[in-house]
Protein backbone atom coordinates (compact mmCIF):
# COMPACT_ATOMS: atom_id res chain seq x y z
CA UNK A 1 0.00 0.00 0.00
CA UNK A 2 2.97 2.22 0.08
CA UNK A 3 2.66 2.83 -3.44
CA UNK A 4 -0.90 3.61 -3.34
CA UNK A 5 -0.30 6.48 -0.63
CA UNK A 6 2.67 8.03 -2.59
CA UNK A 7 0.85 7.98 -5.47
CA UNK A 8 -2.13 9.91 -3.77
CA UNK A 9 0.64 12.35 -1.99
CA UNK A 10 2.38 13.15 -5.64
CA UNK A 11 -1.83 13.60 -6.84
CA UNK A 12 -1.94 16.64 -3.96
CA UNK A 13 0.95 17.80 -4.32
CA UNK A 14 0.12 19.06 -7.45
CA UNK A 15 -2.80 20.26 -6.81
CA UNK A 16 -1.22 23.21 -4.86
CA UNK A 17 -3.89 22.94 -2.32
CA UNK A 18 -3.14 24.38 1.45
CA UNK A 19 -4.49 21.48 3.17
CA UNK A 20 -5.55 17.74 2.27
CA UNK A 21 -7.07 15.06 4.49
CA UNK A 22 -7.20 11.38 3.31
CA UNK A 23 -8.62 8.18 4.66
CA UNK A 24 -8.92 5.23 2.87
CA UNK A 25 -9.33 1.34 3.43
CA UNK A 26 -11.23 -1.63 3.01
CA UNK A 27 -14.15 -2.53 5.70
CA UNK A 28 -12.47 -4.27 8.34
CA UNK A 29 -8.91 -3.53 7.57
CA UNK A 30 -6.24 -1.00 8.55
CA UNK A 31 -6.63 2.34 6.31
CA UNK A 32 -4.63 1.77 3.44
CA UNK A 33 -3.86 6.19 2.97
CA UNK A 34 -3.95 7.68 5.88
CA UNK A 35 -2.37 11.62 4.74
CA UNK A 36 -2.86 13.95 7.37
CA UNK A 37 -5.91 11.87 8.60
CA UNK A 38 -6.23 13.10 12.17
CA UNK A 39 -5.91 16.51 11.58
CA UNK A 40 -9.43 18.59 11.56
CA UNK A 41 -10.98 20.25 9.33
CA UNK A 42 -14.26 22.53 9.22
CA UNK A 43 -17.01 20.07 9.29
CA UNK A 44 -19.14 22.12 6.12
CA UNK A 45 -22.41 19.42 5.01
CA UNK A 46 -20.32 16.61 6.25
CA UNK A 47 -21.67 16.81 9.89
CA UNK A 48 -24.83 16.23 8.40
CA UNK A 49 -23.88 12.15 8.57
CA UNK A 50 -23.84 12.48 11.84
CA UNK A 51 -27.78 13.71 11.99
CA UNK A 52 -28.63 11.32 9.85
CA UNK A 53 -27.29 8.66 12.29
CA UNK A 54 -29.44 10.27 15.19
CA UNK A 55 -32.41 10.69 13.19
CA UNK A 56 -32.22 6.83 12.33
CA UNK A 57 -31.26 5.81 15.87
CA UNK A 58 -33.70 7.47 17.64
CA UNK A 59 -36.21 5.91 14.89
CA UNK A 60 -34.65 2.50 15.75
CA UNK A 61 -35.49 3.34 19.67
CA UNK A 62 -38.78 4.62 18.53
CA UNK A 63 -38.33 7.69 19.43
CA UNK A 64 -38.88 9.50 16.57
CA UNK A 65 -40.85 8.48 13.23
CA UNK A 66 -40.12 8.92 10.14
CA UNK A 67 -43.43 9.90 8.88
CA UNK A 68 -43.66 12.10 11.82
CA UNK A 69 -43.72 16.23 10.74
CA UNK A 70 -41.79 19.00 11.30
CA UNK A 71 -43.11 22.75 10.32
CA UNK A 72 -40.69 24.30 8.32
CA UNK A 73 -39.78 27.70 9.90
CA UNK A 74 -36.72 29.57 8.66
CA UNK A 75 -36.00 31.14 12.39
CA UNK A 76 -33.36 29.70 15.05
CA UNK A 77 -30.98 30.75 17.66
CA UNK A 78 -27.42 31.18 18.07
CA UNK A 79 -25.52 29.05 19.60
CA UNK A 80 -23.58 32.42 20.83
CA UNK A 81 -26.14 34.94 22.83
CA UNK A 82 -28.69 33.29 21.39
CA UNK A 83 -29.53 35.76 19.07
CA UNK A 84 -32.09 35.06 16.22
CA UNK A 85 -30.97 34.06 12.77
CA UNK A 86 -32.72 33.30 9.25
CA UNK A 87 -30.84 31.04 6.43
CA UNK A 88 -30.49 32.61 3.18
CA UNK A 89 -32.31 30.80 0.17
CA UNK A 90 -29.80 31.86 -2.07
CA UNK A 91 -26.95 30.22 -0.35
CA UNK A 92 -28.64 26.65 0.54
CA UNK A 93 -28.23 23.90 -2.43
CA UNK A 94 -31.86 22.98 -1.68
CA UNK A 95 -34.18 26.19 -2.42
CA UNK A 96 -36.77 24.48 -2.36
CA UNK A 97 -38.13 23.73 1.25
CA UNK A 98 -38.23 27.74 1.82
CA UNK A 99 -41.25 27.46 -0.50
CA UNK A 100 -42.70 25.07 2.24
CA UNK A 101 -42.48 27.26 5.15
CA UNK A 102 -45.59 26.64 7.38
CA UNK A 103 -46.36 23.29 6.35
CA UNK A 104 -45.75 20.64 7.79
CA UNK A 105 -42.86 17.81 6.27
CA UNK A 106 -41.93 14.04 7.57
CA UNK A 107 -38.93 13.62 9.47
CA UNK A 108 -37.62 11.17 6.74
CA UNK A 109 -38.40 13.96 3.99
CA UNK A 110 -35.99 16.53 5.69
CA UNK A 111 -33.33 13.89 6.26
CA UNK A 112 -33.58 13.12 2.34
CA UNK A 113 -33.27 16.64 1.35
CA UNK A 114 -30.32 17.02 3.96
CA UNK A 115 -27.79 14.48 2.48
CA UNK A 116 -28.95 14.18 -1.32
CA UNK A 117 -29.36 17.82 -1.90
CA UNK A 118 -27.33 18.87 1.11
CA UNK A 119 -29.99 21.39 2.24
CA UNK A 120 -29.02 23.60 5.39
CA UNK A 121 -32.73 24.63 6.35
CA UNK A 122 -33.35 20.84 6.67
CA UNK A 123 -30.44 20.32 8.81
CA UNK A 124 -31.14 23.28 11.31
CA UNK A 125 -34.65 21.80 11.33
CA UNK A 126 -33.47 18.41 12.54
CA UNK A 127 -30.74 20.07 14.77
CA UNK A 128 -33.14 21.79 16.16
CA UNK A 129 -35.60 18.92 17.36
CA UNK A 130 -32.20 16.52 18.00
CA UNK A 131 -30.13 18.59 19.50
CA UNK A 132 -26.15 19.22 18.38
CA UNK A 133 -25.17 17.26 21.83
CA UNK A 134 -27.13 14.64 21.73
CA UNK A 135 -25.98 14.29 18.28
CA UNK A 136 -22.58 14.52 19.16
CA UNK A 137 -23.16 12.35 22.27
CA UNK A 138 -23.91 9.41 19.88
CA UNK A 139 -20.95 9.65 18.04
CA UNK A 140 -18.96 9.70 21.34
CA UNK A 141 -20.62 6.73 22.40
CA UNK A 142 -19.81 4.38 18.91
CA UNK A 143 -15.82 5.79 19.70
CA UNK A 144 -15.25 7.38 16.87
CA UNK A 145 -13.01 10.21 17.49
CA UNK A 146 -12.64 13.50 14.92
CA UNK A 147 -16.12 13.70 14.21
CA UNK A 148 -17.38 17.13 16.46
CA UNK A 149 -20.67 18.04 16.02
CA UNK A 150 -21.14 21.45 17.84
CA UNK A 151 -24.48 22.97 15.71
CA UNK A 152 -26.07 23.43 12.96
CA UNK A 153 -25.63 25.69 9.77
CA UNK A 154 -25.48 29.10 8.99
CA UNK A 155 -24.85 30.56 12.54
CA UNK A 156 -22.77 33.38 11.49
CA UNK A 157 -22.05 34.35 15.07
CA UNK A 158 -20.94 30.87 16.40
CA UNK A 159 -19.11 30.60 13.14
CA UNK A 160 -17.03 34.28 14.11
CA UNK A 161 -16.56 32.92 17.94
CA UNK A 162 -14.65 29.50 16.05
CA UNK A 163 -17.82 27.11 17.87
CA UNK A 164 -17.39 25.31 14.40
CA UNK A 165 -18.36 21.31 14.06
CA UNK A 166 -15.23 19.71 12.62
CA UNK A 167 -14.20 16.65 11.20
CA UNK A 168 -11.09 14.29 10.58
CA UNK A 169 -10.60 12.24 7.28
CA UNK A 170 -10.32 9.28 9.65
CA UNK A 171 -13.05 9.93 11.84
CA UNK A 172 -15.32 10.29 9.11
CA UNK A 173 -13.81 7.25 7.55
CA UNK A 174 -14.97 5.67 10.67
CA UNK A 175 -18.41 7.08 11.30
CA UNK A 176 -18.96 5.56 7.29
CA UNK A 177 -17.46 2.05 7.98
CA UNK A 178 -19.78 1.77 10.93
CA UNK A 179 -22.88 2.60 9.08
CA UNK A 180 -21.56 0.54 6.52
CA UNK A 181 -20.62 -2.74 8.22
CA UNK A 182 -24.56 -2.59 10.37
CA UNK A 183 -22.90 -1.78 13.82
CA UNK A 184 -23.66 2.39 14.36
CA UNK A 185 -27.32 0.77 14.29
CA UNK A 186 -29.27 -2.10 13.30
CA UNK A 187 -28.53 -3.18 9.98
CA UNK A 188 -31.79 -2.85 8.56
CA UNK A 189 -31.70 1.28 9.99
CA UNK A 190 -28.00 1.41 8.36
CA UNK A 191 -29.04 -0.23 4.95
CA UNK A 192 -31.19 2.65 5.05
CA UNK A 193 -28.85 5.40 5.61
CA UNK A 194 -26.12 3.98 2.96
CA UNK A 195 -29.78 4.25 0.53
CA UNK A 196 -30.46 7.83 1.40
CA UNK A 197 -26.71 8.51 1.14
CA UNK A 198 -26.33 6.79 -2.42
CA UNK A 199 -28.78 8.91 -3.40
CA UNK A 200 -27.02 11.75 -3.46
CA UNK A 201 -27.27 14.73 -6.08
CA UNK A 202 -24.05 15.71 -6.21
CA UNK A 203 -21.63 13.86 -7.79
CA UNK A 204 -18.35 15.62 -8.78
CA UNK A 205 -16.28 14.26 -6.24
CA UNK A 206 -15.21 10.95 -5.25
CA UNK A 207 -17.76 9.41 -8.04
CA UNK A 208 -16.54 11.19 -10.60
CA UNK A 209 -13.64 9.57 -10.52
CA UNK A 210 -14.61 5.93 -10.71
CA UNK A 211 -16.05 3.92 -13.64
CA UNK A 212 -19.23 4.59 -14.94
CA UNK A 213 -22.39 3.22 -12.49
CA UNK A 214 -20.41 2.43 -9.42
CA UNK A 215 -22.43 2.79 -6.31
CA UNK A 216 -21.14 4.90 -3.55
CA UNK A 217 -22.97 6.16 -0.67
CA UNK A 218 -21.36 9.37 -0.01
CA UNK A 219 -21.99 13.18 1.63
CA UNK A 220 -20.18 16.36 0.15
CA UNK A 221 -19.57 19.18 1.73
CA UNK A 222 -18.12 22.93 0.94
CA UNK A 223 -17.95 26.57 1.11
CA UNK A 224 -15.21 29.57 0.09
CA UNK A 225 -11.95 27.44 -0.67
CA UNK A 226 -12.88 23.77 1.16
CA UNK A 227 -14.50 20.99 -0.63
CA UNK A 228 -15.16 17.30 1.30
CA UNK A 229 -16.32 14.24 0.42
CA UNK A 230 -16.77 11.27 2.47
CA UNK A 231 -18.17 7.76 1.19
CA UNK A 232 -18.31 4.18 1.17
CA UNK A 233 -17.44 2.73 -2.43
CA UNK A 234 -18.74 -0.51 -4.03
CA UNK A 235 -16.94 -1.63 -6.44
CA UNK A 236 -18.15 -4.11 -8.93
CA UNK A 237 -15.69 -7.06 -8.36
CA UNK A 238 -14.18 -6.44 -5.04
CA UNK A 239 -15.25 -5.87 -1.41
CA UNK A 240 -16.52 -1.71 -0.04
CA UNK A 241 -13.90 0.69 1.24
CA UNK A 242 -14.31 3.85 2.57
CA UNK A 243 -12.54 6.79 0.97
CA UNK A 244 -12.41 10.73 3.00
CA UNK A 245 -11.22 13.66 1.34
CA UNK A 246 -10.93 16.87 2.67
CA UNK A 247 -9.48 20.01 0.86
CA UNK A 248 -8.49 23.19 1.96
CA UNK A 249 -7.25 26.44 -0.05
CA UNK A 250 -8.90 25.22 -3.78
CA UNK A 251 -11.89 27.04 -5.35
CA UNK A 252 -14.96 24.22 -4.23
CA UNK A 253 -16.44 24.43 -7.44
CA UNK A 254 -14.04 22.84 -9.45
CA UNK A 255 -10.28 22.61 -8.66
CA UNK A 256 -12.04 20.99 -4.85
CA UNK A 257 -14.15 18.24 -6.36
CA UNK A 258 -11.30 17.84 -9.00
CA UNK A 259 -8.68 16.42 -6.86
CA UNK A 260 -11.05 14.81 -4.98
CA UNK A 261 -11.92 12.91 -8.09
CA UNK A 262 -8.55 12.58 -9.12
CA UNK A 263 -7.77 11.06 -5.50
CA UNK A 264 -10.57 8.41 -5.60
CA UNK A 265 -9.49 7.50 -9.01
CA UNK A 266 -6.05 6.34 -8.00
CA UNK A 267 -7.31 4.71 -4.69
CA UNK A 268 -10.24 2.66 -6.85
CA UNK A 269 -7.62 1.59 -9.32
CA UNK A 270 -6.25 -0.44 -6.28
CA UNK A 271 -8.99 -1.03 -3.69
CA UNK A 272 -11.21 -1.73 -6.37
CA UNK A 273 -8.94 -5.49 -7.32
CA UNK A 274 -9.41 -8.11 -5.64
CA UNK A 275 -5.95 -9.14 -4.45
CA UNK A 276 -4.13 -5.88 -3.20
CA UNK A 277 -0.17 -6.32 -2.45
Amino acid sequence: MDGLEATVRRVIAASGAARVGVAAGRLGEPLAVSIAADEPFYAASTMKVAVLLEVYRRTWLGALALDGRVTVRNAFRSLVGGEPFALDAAEDSDDGLYALEGEAVPVGELARRMVVRSSNLATNLLVDGLGAEAIDATVRRLGVEGVNVVRGVGDDAAFAAGRNSTVTAAGLADLLERIADGSAAPPDACAAMLDVLAAQEFNEGIPAGLPTGTRVAHKTGWIASLYHDAGVVYPAAAPPYVLVVLTEGLDETAAGPALVAAVAREVHAVLATQAVD
